[in-house]
């Protein structure tokens, strides 16, 4: 039964971390940007290199 009170309380610990790091991450500014994340698939990451007729090798 000891063991029990035990873990209820390093869960309670744990929970009032994570609480601790939540409240530090928004008050740093974490999550201000709401317009970059939702349209950031829409972007390429790199231009799709074309090849031509010079670009081949010569045999």
């Amino acid at each position: 039964m000891e063991v029990l009170f035990i873990l209820i309380g390093f869960s309670l610990i744990v929970a009032l971390f994570f609480l601790g790091c939540f409240f530090w991450a928004v008050k740093s500014g974490q999550y201000e940007d709401r317009y970059t994340p939702a349209v950031r698939i829409l972007f390429e990451d790199r231009q799709p290199k074309s090849f031509s007729s010079s670009d081949k090798l010569e045999e």
